[in-house]
Protein backbone atom coordinates (compact mmCIF):
# COMPACT_ATOMS: atom_id res chain seq x y z
CA UNK A 1 0.00 0.00 0.00
CA UNK A 2 1.40 2.98 -0.86
CA UNK A 3 1.92 5.95 1.16
CA UNK A 4 -0.61 8.26 -0.59
CA UNK A 5 -3.51 4.87 -0.11
CA UNK A 6 -2.38 5.02 3.52
CA UNK A 7 -3.28 9.45 4.12
CA UNK A 8 -5.74 9.88 1.85
CA UNK A 9 -7.06 12.98 4.18
CA UNK A 10 -4.80 14.55 6.08
CA UNK A 11 -5.30 17.59 9.14
CA UNK A 12 -3.46 20.40 9.34
CA UNK A 13 -3.68 22.50 12.43
CA UNK A 14 -1.46 25.43 12.43
CA UNK A 15 -0.43 26.79 15.71
CA UNK A 16 2.61 29.30 16.40
CA UNK A 17 3.98 30.52 19.67
CA UNK A 18 3.33 34.29 19.45
CA UNK A 19 -0.43 35.35 20.39
CA UNK A 20 -1.15 39.06 21.66
CA UNK A 21 -4.74 38.81 22.89
CA UNK A 22 -3.98 35.86 25.33
CA UNK A 23 -0.15 34.72 26.14
CA UNK A 24 0.59 31.47 24.64
CA UNK A 25 -2.98 31.19 23.88
CA UNK A 26 -2.76 27.79 21.86
CA UNK A 27 -1.28 26.00 24.73
CA UNK A 28 -3.87 27.79 27.40
CA UNK A 29 -5.64 25.50 29.51
CA UNK A 30 -9.67 25.07 28.27
CA UNK A 31 -11.43 22.67 30.99
CA UNK A 32 -7.87 21.31 32.05
CA UNK A 33 -6.32 20.60 28.86
CA UNK A 34 -4.01 22.64 26.71
CA UNK A 35 -6.29 24.41 23.94
CA UNK A 36 -4.89 22.90 21.54
CA UNK A 37 -5.62 19.60 22.28
CA UNK A 38 -8.93 19.65 22.08
CA UNK A 39 -8.61 19.80 18.25
CA UNK A 40 -6.09 17.53 18.11
CA UNK A 41 -8.42 15.26 20.55
CA UNK A 42 -11.28 15.78 17.42
CA UNK A 43 -9.26 15.62 14.30
CA UNK A 44 -7.94 11.73 16.09
CA UNK A 45 -11.33 10.52 16.46
CA UNK A 46 -12.69 11.30 12.75
CA UNK A 47 -13.55 8.06 11.02
CA UNK A 48 -12.19 9.99 7.59
CA UNK A 49 -8.31 11.33 8.86
CA UNK A 50 -5.82 9.54 9.06
CA UNK A 51 -2.77 11.57 9.76
CA UNK A 52 -2.93 14.52 12.12
CA UNK A 53 -0.39 17.27 11.79
CA UNK A 54 0.42 20.46 13.89
CA UNK A 55 2.18 23.23 12.07
CA UNK A 56 4.20 25.11 14.98
CA UNK A 57 7.64 27.48 15.39
CA UNK A 58 7.20 26.35 19.40
CA UNK A 59 9.03 23.70 20.89
CA UNK A 60 6.14 24.02 23.89
CA UNK A 61 3.71 23.55 21.40
CA UNK A 62 5.63 21.21 19.08
CA UNK A 63 5.60 19.00 22.63
CA UNK A 64 2.05 19.41 23.66
CA UNK A 65 0.55 18.33 20.22
CA UNK A 66 3.25 15.17 20.25
CA UNK A 67 1.99 14.32 23.59
CA UNK A 68 -2.28 14.89 22.70
CA UNK A 69 -0.89 12.20 19.71
CA UNK A 70 -0.35 14.63 16.46
CA UNK A 71 2.74 14.61 14.44
CA UNK A 72 4.82 18.06 14.35
CA UNK A 73 6.41 20.05 11.04
CA UNK A 74 8.56 22.88 11.85
CA UNK A 75 7.75 25.81 10.16
CA UNK A 76 10.59 28.66 9.80
CA UNK A 77 10.23 32.18 11.43
CA UNK A 78 9.45 33.52 7.94
CA UNK A 79 6.29 31.72 8.04
CA UNK A 80 5.18 32.41 11.64
CA UNK A 81 5.40 36.20 12.36
CA UNK A 82 1.79 38.32 12.68
CA UNK A 83 1.98 38.95 8.79
CA UNK A 84 2.46 35.49 7.71
CA UNK A 85 -0.51 33.88 6.26
CA UNK A 86 -2.77 30.42 7.27
CA UNK A 87 -2.38 29.46 3.43
CA UNK A 88 1.57 29.98 3.86
CA UNK A 89 1.87 27.23 6.50
CA UNK A 90 -0.52 25.13 5.15
CA UNK A 91 1.27 25.16 1.46
CA UNK A 92 4.62 24.90 3.63
CA UNK A 93 3.41 21.37 5.47
CA UNK A 94 1.79 19.89 2.54
CA UNK A 95 5.38 20.40 0.60
CA UNK A 96 7.22 19.15 3.42
CA UNK A 97 4.99 15.83 3.99
CA UNK A 98 5.29 15.27 -0.18
CA UNK A 99 8.99 15.71 0.21
CA UNK A 100 10.14 14.27 3.34
CA UNK A 101 7.66 11.30 3.59
CA UNK A 102 6.49 10.95 0.03
CA UNK A 103 2.69 11.69 1.35
CA UNK A 104 0.29 13.12 -0.89
CA UNK A 105 -3.31 13.66 0.22
CA UNK A 106 -6.27 13.62 -1.80
CA UNK A 107 -7.69 16.04 0.49
CA UNK A 108 -6.40 18.40 2.93
CA UNK A 109 -8.56 19.47 6.12
CA UNK A 110 -7.57 22.71 8.26
CA UNK A 111 -8.19 23.02 11.66
CA UNK A 112 -8.34 26.25 13.89
CA UNK A 113 -7.60 25.70 17.51
CA UNK A 114 -8.92 28.53 18.19
CA UNK A 115 -12.65 26.85 17.47
CA UNK A 116 -12.23 24.24 20.48
CA UNK A 117 -16.46 23.76 20.38
CA UNK A 118 -16.70 21.17 17.10
CA UNK A 119 -19.36 18.83 17.36
CA UNK A 120 -18.09 14.97 17.50
CA UNK A 121 -19.17 14.38 13.95
CA UNK A 122 -18.71 17.81 12.16
CA UNK A 123 -15.54 17.40 10.75
CA UNK A 124 -16.68 14.32 8.69
CA UNK A 125 -19.91 15.96 8.04
CA UNK A 126 -17.95 18.84 6.44
CA UNK A 127 -15.48 16.22 4.47
CA UNK A 128 -18.72 14.14 3.04
CA UNK A 129 -20.25 17.25 2.47
CA UNK A 130 -17.57 18.06 -0.36
CA UNK A 131 -17.03 14.73 -1.36
CA UNK A 132 -20.85 14.33 -1.87
CA UNK A 133 -21.14 17.79 -3.82
CA UNK A 134 -18.49 16.92 -6.18
CA UNK A 135 -16.55 20.45 -3.85
CA UNK A 136 -13.30 21.62 -4.67
CA UNK A 137 -12.93 23.37 -1.08
CA UNK A 138 -15.48 23.64 1.54
CA UNK A 139 -15.69 25.97 4.28
CA UNK A 140 -17.77 25.99 7.59
CA UNK A 141 -20.72 28.39 8.28
CA UNK A 142 -23.14 29.62 10.60
CA UNK A 143 -26.11 30.95 10.14
CA UNK A 144 -26.62 34.93 10.29
CA UNK A 145 -29.57 37.04 10.75
CA UNK A 146 -27.76 40.32 11.07
CA UNK A 147 -28.69 43.58 8.73
CA UNK A 148 -25.45 44.52 7.85
CA UNK A 149 -24.48 48.18 6.75
CA UNK A 150 -21.53 49.91 5.17
CA UNK A 151 -20.26 53.39 4.64
CA UNK A 152 -19.69 54.38 0.72
CA UNK A 153 -18.41 57.95 0.49
CA UNK A 154 -19.71 59.39 4.09
CA UNK A 155 -23.05 57.95 3.13
CA UNK A 156 -24.10 55.12 5.31
CA UNK A 157 -25.83 52.02 2.70
CA UNK A 158 -27.71 49.38 3.80
CA UNK A 159 -26.03 45.86 2.33
CA UNK A 160 -27.86 42.68 2.63
CA UNK A 161 -31.61 44.30 2.85
CA UNK A 162 -33.45 47.26 2.11
CA UNK A 163 -33.90 49.34 5.02
CA UNK A 164 -36.77 51.39 3.81
CA UNK A 165 -38.50 47.70 3.45
CA UNK A 166 -37.27 46.35 6.70
CA UNK A 167 -38.08 42.04 6.39
CA UNK A 168 -39.14 39.87 9.09
CA UNK A 169 -35.57 37.99 10.16
CA UNK A 170 -37.68 35.12 8.83
CA UNK A 171 -39.08 36.43 5.44
CA UNK A 172 -35.11 36.97 4.62
CA UNK A 173 -33.59 34.08 2.41
CA UNK A 174 -31.19 32.07 4.38
CA UNK A 175 -27.73 33.60 4.94
CA UNK A 176 -24.06 32.54 6.86
CA UNK A 177 -20.96 33.64 7.95
CA UNK A 178 -18.04 32.35 7.68
CA UNK A 179 -16.97 30.74 11.11
CA UNK A 180 -13.27 29.55 10.83
CA UNK A 181 -13.50 26.20 12.31
CA UNK A 182 -13.47 24.28 9.56
CA UNK A 183 -12.29 24.42 5.60
CA UNK A 184 -11.51 21.37 3.42
CA UNK A 185 -9.71 21.71 0.10
CA UNK A 186 -7.65 19.74 -2.22
CA UNK A 187 -4.30 20.38 -2.28
CA UNK A 188 -3.53 20.74 -5.53
CA UNK A 189 -6.02 24.29 -5.43
CA UNK A 190 -4.45 25.83 -3.04
CA UNK A 191 -0.90 24.69 -4.29
CA UNK A 192 -2.16 26.50 -7.68
CA UNK A 193 -4.23 29.57 -6.26
CA UNK A 194 -2.92 30.35 -3.03
CA UNK A 195 -6.12 30.61 -1.43
CA UNK A 196 -7.78 27.94 0.80
CA UNK A 197 -10.64 27.86 -1.00
CA UNK A 198 -10.94 27.33 -5.15
CA UNK A 199 -12.81 25.77 -7.81
CA UNK A 200 -15.99 24.92 -6.49
CA UNK A 201 -16.86 25.55 -2.62
CA UNK A 202 -19.45 24.00 -0.97
CA UNK A 203 -20.61 25.13 2.89
CA UNK A 204 -20.73 23.14 6.02
CA UNK A 205 -23.08 24.47 8.27
CA UNK A 206 -22.66 24.53 11.75
CA UNK A 207 -24.86 25.10 15.33
CA UNK A 208 -23.90 28.55 16.59
CA UNK A 209 -22.77 27.42 19.87
CA UNK A 210 -20.32 25.27 18.20
CA UNK A 211 -18.73 28.04 16.17
CA UNK A 212 -16.93 30.34 18.95
CA UNK A 213 -13.22 32.07 18.02
CA UNK A 214 -10.99 32.44 20.81
CA UNK A 215 -9.47 35.34 20.23
CA UNK A 216 -9.94 36.96 24.27
CA UNK A 217 -10.18 35.81 27.44
CA UNK A 218 -13.92 36.35 27.60
CA UNK A 219 -14.08 34.15 24.76
CA UNK A 220 -11.91 31.44 27.18
CA UNK A 221 -14.59 32.46 29.85
CA UNK A 222 -17.37 31.75 27.34
CA UNK A 223 -15.97 28.69 25.81
CA UNK A 224 -15.44 26.98 29.35
CA UNK A 225 -18.73 27.89 30.33
CA UNK A 226 -19.95 26.39 27.01
CA UNK A 227 -18.20 23.03 27.51
CA UNK A 228 -19.49 23.00 31.02
CA UNK A 229 -23.10 22.99 29.78
CA UNK A 230 -22.77 20.53 27.67
CA UNK A 231 -21.33 18.12 29.73
CA UNK A 232 -23.84 18.46 32.02
CA UNK A 233 -23.99 18.28 36.51
CA UNK A 234 -20.71 16.53 36.99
Amino acid sequence: MTDMQQHQIVAIIPARGGSKGIPKKNIHLLAGRPLITHTIAQALRSELISLVVVSTDDELIAEVSRQAGAQVIYRPAELSNDTASSESALMHAIEHLAKEQGISPELVVFLQCTSPLRRDDDIDQAIRTLQEKGADSLLSVSPSHRFLWEEQDGQARSMNYDYRQRPRRQDMAPQYAENGSIYVFRPEGLLSSGNRLSGKIALYKMDEDATLDIDSMVDMQIAEALLQARQGPQ
